[in-house]
């Protein structure tokens, strides 16, 4: 009866596999080629879709696991074309799936752009799902030049979420790890190997448990998964252990006050609501309470704030006396070339003066600048007098008594390893940040679980200003102290979380990567030749 079921099913050599074990009976069953492929691309395409419910806001993890387990016992034997569309099907299942909230962007104009919202989706995941492509089709090969195809998939994956962290501009937004970012036991071990290196620890993880479950022979299964279980309890324990020796109380002495004025993208540029919207941020700031530091989100003021130096006074009016406002506006310098504009946060002080500056220097294309403008007759979403242009790169801000603030404007929290100043080691980071193009969806929760994986790798702690949310406080283990939630106004009082002594991933970065997976393949190779040897000890 079983083998008639599977044959009307027609399913894939895996799942074949699968029946094996927990169905003796059906070891002749033998599938059709065209519904094969169908159906193992169809699987695929719905594993990529679970990976997305294992990040913010379901985290729901086990999905994670099943979803690359599934992805890896689908490669399994397949050729290196093959394992390339099955790497292609997952990645549209996941882009598609987990970039969908970009379409709110295109809405906020939608007579000019809302044509644009699908296309838009469907192109930037038939282009990143090149990526898992990729990666589905080096592990392949690797298994056929002899690597375990667990370690195969989880060294090619890292590898192109690598290349898709740096190729081009970058867009290393949905990692592996950040699946792991409501699992603080977990999460810590990127203070070592960084997220990229979680993520290998995590798909090594998922495949060897997946192909264990379809291995034939016992002693491999067994194998497989009690090292898989090692890899996940070597993790869980080392973030255990650093969790517990965290010394408390967390906190030092600035004082912070963090402002959501909660202004629709439609009316933050808008004339006739201007005034009312500085009128909302003042209101905000001047709440009862004490705080050292304040600080508004990313183009919180709306026009070029260093040119007014009668508004920087009446902002000066809402600080202690040695307090400091740290808000995001947009800037403007005459050259030679034309007008220069950047997406800037400021420091003022009491007196109005400006204190110090810092221009973004990784800026989001299409949204702040047309790449190969003289090639693409493109208009930008985002509403300014020109293209903005990048600063010279991360910077450590030192403004008065307070502690030592590095900057980091919206889109830029999502890059590891490039957030902080190697020169100069901040206090804590501050994201400024406008999320209000993307609304009430999920894009918002994935950008805080960006941001709360920076602050475990750099050891810092992290405070998030959002013009409609998620603002939040997030100390150097990535636990989230104060939140503010989408769609709400409000203020977060509360004192700077302290920071740590820098992480092993803060003093060399992604090196720590390299020797992760160098160690894995080493310890691989040793385990093969031991096993070689042994067998053939038992034959002589």
């Amino acid at each position: 009866m079983h083998l008639k079921l599977l044959e009307q099913l027609a399913v894939t050599p895996e799942l074949e596999a699968v029946a094996r074990v927990f169905l003796p009976d059906a070891h002749q069953f033998s599938c059709r080629e065209p519904i094969q492929s169908w159906a193992s691309f169809g699987a695929a395409v719905t594993a990529g879709a679970l990976f997305v419910f294992a990040l913010q806001p379901y985290s729901i993890l086990p999905l994670a696991l099943i979803a690359f387990a599934l992805l890896a016992v689908l490669v399994r034997g397949a050729s290196g074309f093959f394992a390339f569309g099955l790497g292609y099907f997952f990645g549209l299942g996941q882009f598609v799936t987990g970039l969908f909230w970009i379409t709110e962007s295109f809405q906020v104009e939608a007579d000019r752009f809302g044509w644009l919202a699908l296309p838009a989706v469907f192109g930037l995941s038939a282009l990143l799902s090149g990526f898992p492509a990729l990666a589905c089709a080096l592990a392949a090969r690797m298994e056929r030049a002899g690597l375990p195809l667990a370690l195969a998939m989880a060294t090619s994956w890292t590898a192109m979420e690598w290349l898709r962290g740096h190729v081009l501009t970058g867009f290393p937004w949905n990692l592996a790890a950040y699946t792991l970012s409501d699992w603080p036991v977990a999460a810590q071990a990127s203070s070592v190997v960084g997220s990229y290196g979680l993520g290998f620890l995590l798909v090594l993880c998922a495949a060897l448990a997946g192909l264990a479950l379809v291995s034939a022979e016992y002693g491999k299964r067994i194998g497989r998964l009690a090292t898989a279980g090692a890899i996940a309890l070597s993790t869980a324990g080392f973030g255990a252990v650093r969790l517990l020796l965290a010394d408390v109380p967390l906190e030092r002495g600035a004082q912070v006050r963090v402002v959501q004025p909660n202004i629709a993208q439609s009316a933050k540029w808008d004339d006739a609501a201007r005034n009312a919207n500085i009128l909302k941020l003042i209101a905000l700031s001047a709440r009862p309470g004490e705080f050292d530091i304040l600080l508004w989100p990313e183009t919180a003021w709306p026009g070029f704030l260093a040119e007014d130096a009668g508004a920087r006074a009446m902002l000066g009016w809402l600080l202690p006396e040695t307090g400091v406002l740290l808000t995001g506006s947009p800037e403007r310098e005459e050259t030679g070339a034309g007008t220069v504009y950047r997406n800037a946060v400021l420091a003022i002080s009491p007196d109005g003066s400006i204190l110090t500056r810092y221009a973004k220097h990784h800026l989001v294309p299409f949204g702040e600048y047309i790449p190969w403008r003289n090639l693409l007759p493109l208009q930008r979403l985002v509403q300014s007098l020109g293209d903005f242009m990048p600063g010279p790169g991360p910077r450590t801000l030192a403004f008065g008594p307070h502690p030592y603030a590095g900057i980091a404007i919206c889109y830029e929290i999502i890059f590891p390893g490039h957030v902080v100043d190697d020169a100069i080691r901040p206090d804590w980071i501050f994201n400024a940040t406008n999320d209000a193009w993307f609304g009430a969806s999920i894009g918002p929760w994935q950008h805080l679980a960006s941001a709360r994986m920076r602050a475990v790798e750099e050891g810092l702690p992290l405070v998030r200003a959002a013009n409609t949310g998620i603002s939040a406080v997030v100390d150097a283990y990535g636990a989230t102290l104060a939140m503010l939630d989408i769609d709400t106004s409000g203020v977060i009082d509360i004192r700077l979380p302290r920071p740590l002594p820098a992480t092993i991933y803060a003093r060399i970065g992604d090196w720590a990567l390299l020797i992760l997976i160098l160690t894995s393949w080493a310890i691989s190779s040793y385990w093969a030749r031991r096993q070689q040897a042994n067998l053939k000890s038992a034959s002589s």
